[in-house]
């Protein structure tokens, strides 16, 4: 039998014995991180573990500073595209 590598947050409640509010708190702190596909969270199974160690908040961090590099590149380049077609 295939054993989910994703899960619902009624799910991941339930194996961590915590109340299905608490763990869509824990998502919008970005505590667990969670895909959302349509209306519907799915998280997966490393995100559970990972609860316990801290590292996904580590990993959100580091997305967000990755995200607003992105921006800082992307203001650059136009930029520089402006220049070029002058």
């Amino acid at each position: 039998m295939l054993q989910p590598r994703t899960y619902t947050p009624e799910q991941v409640a339930e194996i961590l014995q915590l109340s299905k509010n608490t763990v869509y708190e824990l998502i919008s702190r970005g505590e667990v991180i969670a895909k959302k596909i349509g209306k519907v969270y799915r998280i997966p199974q490393s995100s559970i573990s990972f609860v316990f160690t801290g590292m996904d908040k580590d990993i959100l961090r580091a997305q967000k500073k990755d995200e607003m590099n992105l921006e800082k590149m992307d203001k650059t380049i136009r930029e520089v595209r402006r220049r070029v077609s002058q």
